[in-house]
């Protein structure tokens, strides 16, 4: 047996017989595996493009975004005139006759010939329009981006999801049109003038037909408030699926987000029906 120790590894080498090397890391990727893997890369400016209109490089659904957004102001601000006249005030004077007046004096304010195209009738067209031209366009963008070029293909590529405030968008302009069409449009059709519409015609046709006049009513004021409503939310940045808390509150944060906004819905609804309730 021999007295000397067994010989140990290099300070330089590992048990396995590799060699230990300092890191050195890749300052630039090669050119070749570069142009292979991003070859429409472009260098991007730092300051931000600019169209020829000067609106920006923002695509189409930017501004579509903003159009449904910002039309949606001026529609609000004709409805809360149109609560007030129709129920908050009805409800406080307890008088048709009262109320009547009120209404005759503000009514100026929101259907002359120039507020109620400004408040009522472009906001509304602008809309529905950019809603419906925003969907058509994320729908060519799902096509585009699938490949889709038959009409089988098509088909088999689903649309973009519909969310429920969406769906009582499209709800409200039936019932929207449906109101206009029977206090604004038919009355001047009929009779040349649509000023005779207060709140006595909407008593008598209460008191003539009550079931339709009730039903319609209540569906022009649920469909019509939880729409406004749960859009408002939107813009605010207060729905459930807007939620950016990612621990283990999330789920708490959207459910009480969601009875929030239902509860302010049933409270602009209860008190829109309220002086009809009576």
């Amino acid at each position: 047996m021999g007295d000397g120790l067994p010989e140990t590894p290099d300070a330089g080498m590992e048990v396995t017989g590799l060699t230990e090397v300092e890191p050195s890391p890749v300052e630039e990727t090669p050119i070749e595996f570069k142009e292979e893997y991003f070859p429409f890369s472009t260098v991007r400016s730092a300051s931000p493009t600019t169209s020829v209109l000067g609106l920006g490089s923002h695509g189409p659904a930017y501004y579509l975004t903003r159009v449904q957004k910002y039309s949606s102001y001026a529609f609000t601000v004709f409805t809360a005139f149109h609560i007030t006249n129709t129920s908050i005030i009805p409800l406080l004077t307890k008088s048709v006759t009262e109320s009547n007046r009120y209404l005759l004096l503000t009514r100026p304010y929101y259907q002359s010939a120039l507020t109620e195209p400004l408040l009522v009738a472009i906001p509304l067209v602008a809309h529905i329009t950019s809603g419906l031209a925003l969907r058509f366009y994320r729908r060519s963008q799902s096509l585009r981006r699938y490949g889709a070029e038959t009409r089988r293909d098509k088909k088999t590529i689903p649309w973009p999801p519909l969310s429920g405030t969406s769906a009582l968008g499209y709800l409200s302009v039936v019932a929207v049109g449906s109101h206009m069409w029977t206090t604004r449009i038919l009355p001047l059709y009929m009779h040349g003038d649509s000023s005779l519409i207060n709140l006595s015609y909407v008593s008598h046709s209460f008191e003539l037909f009550p079931y339709l006049a009730f039903g319609g009513m209540t569906a022009l004021v649920g469909i019509a408030t939880w729409h406004t409503v749960w859009g408002w939310a939107k813009w605010l940045g207060f729905l459930p699926s807007q939620v950016t808390v990612t621990d283990s509150r999330r789920h708490l944060i959207k459910k009480r987000r969601w009875y929030m906004i239902n509860a302010a819905s049933a409270l602009v609804a209860g008190l829109w029906m309220a002086e009809v309730c009576q």
